[in-house]
């Protein structure tokens, strides 16, 4: 009898115990600058945020290079996920209205590089339930050999969604935090308890890691029909942070802002950034920044995809006031993931120092410490209420007898958006 409810215990539970969660993973050393966003004509939308509206006719696009002589053959599955990215229960053919494998054809060899590579770009399809997806690439038509996932989000416009970044509610760290009040309206979509079925999703400057959710509204008004989180326990808070900083890499035969030295050699381009220092007893300096993001981008050349060099670019940070090993934060690092985004300490010059392959453009970025619960970069850097971050709100709704979680509500709250 016990051996026939061990049995029975395994079928039922070893998937769960098993689950796939998905993230943002590029897996080949060689796959480099890859970007999911949504496509429009100026470089400037490489930093949006791969979002889109269901049956808009907005379209995401995939763009990666390869460091090859010759092409290969990759392929694209779209999965979708739950709210907490793992593979939903909806089958293929109930989300695409297509055969769910797709070839990745469109691709251009670089044009007179010192290091070579293949340029390469995909368009997602579109898709016809709104919730979280998972762009799975592979290699030979052989999912088991992953090249890279990508997250984004399509959502339907249902619901009126609002937010604020206030002073928060507690006075502990009130100068170095930011809240962030939500309210929405769902007078136009019918909600079978909202109270237990409705998940208020809030992200920073396009980070899955340092996400909140909000499972508990503090009113709800049904005559209104107006939910409002305007929580007094922490749980919607997030460190301000400070203004990222950038590295300008978008000439080879000047130095951009904030690089030191650039040296062409006849097979590959060096570039090393300036010294950088510890920022946390500094005051906070308001300037431009794309909240951590990167976008490639040649200010010599036309053509940005295939005329762009590969730099070796060596990063540095002052060891004075550093305690433990930093890392490189930013988009271009996976947020810290990428292995050459560890820095090591240059007894000489008594500073640490990375050095990563990098396509020009303009980069942003902050030194952080690992810790057991992700990225800490308030040590090195600080962190201001004053400072401008981008926050993502997604409301998801699971209803009633329902397979997967909708996502019926997204708000983009950018309060002092400072682009170029």
């Amino acid at each position: 009898m016990r051996v026939i409810l061990i049995i029975i215990f395994l079928v039922i539970f070893q998937p769960l115990l098993g689950q796939t969660v998905y993230e943002d993973k590029v897996f080949d050393e060689n796959i480099l600058s890859a970007r999911l966003f949504p496509r429009a004509g100026d470089f400037s939308a490489q930093f949006n945020t791969p979002v889109v509206e269901l049956n808009s006719g907005v379209q995401l696009q995939l763009s990666f290079d390869d460091l090859a002589y010759d092409p290969d053959l990759y392929s694209v599955k779209l999965i979708h996920c739950t709210m907490d990215w793992s593979p939903s229960d909806l089958k293929e053919p109930e989300y695409l209205n297509q055969f769910n494998e797709f070839n990745v054809l469109d691709y251009s060899y670089s044009i007179d590089t010192r290091i070579p590579y293949i340029h390469y770009n995909f368009i997602v399809p579109p898709v016809s339930k709104s919730g979280n997806y998972v762009l799975v690439m592979y290699r030979g038509r052989d999912i088991n050999q992953t090249v890279l996932t990508k997250r984004f989000m399509v959502y339907q416009k249902t619901l009126g969604v609002a937010g604020r970044v206030v002073p928060p509610s507690q006075n502990e760290n009130r100068r170095e935090v930011q809240q962030i009040n939500v309210s929405v309206n769902y007078r136009a979509r019918e909600l079978f308890d909202p109270l237990n079925n409705l998940r208020v999703v809030i992200r920073q400057n396009q980070q899955w890691e340092n996400n909140r959710i909000l499972n508990k509204p503090t009113m709800l008004r049904e005559d209104t029909r107006m939910i409002e989180y305007n929580l007094f326990d922490g749980s919607n808070v997030f460190w301000g942070g400070n203004e990222f900083r950038f590295i300008d890499l978008r000439f080879v035969r000047a130095r951009g802002i904030n690089v030191r030295s650039i040296r062409m050699e006849s097979d590959i381009v060096y570039a090393e950034s300036g010294v950088d220092g510890v920022r946390k007893n500094t005051v906070y300096n308001e300037y431009l920044d794309v909240n951590g993001q990167f976008a490639i981008m040649n200010l010599e050349r036309r053509n940005y995809d295939l005329e762009s060099e590969y730099m070796m670019t060596t990063f540095s940070l002052s060891a004075e006031g550093v305690t433990d090993t930093p890392y490189i934060i930013g988009a271009f690092t996976q947020w810290g993931k990428d292995p050459a985004a560890k820095m090591e300490l240059n007894k000489r010059s008594n500073t640490y120092e990375a050095t990563l392959l990098m396509k020009q453009g303009w980069y942003d970025y902050m030194y952080g410490y690992k810790t057991s619960s992700g990225f800490d970069t308030r040590s090195l850097e600080g962190s201001f209420f004053e400072a401008e971050n981008e926050y993502e709100i997604f409301v998801y709704y699971r209803d009633m007898g329902s397979r997967y979680d909708e996502l019926i509500g997204y708000f983009n709250l950018n309060p002092n958006k400072r682009r170029f």
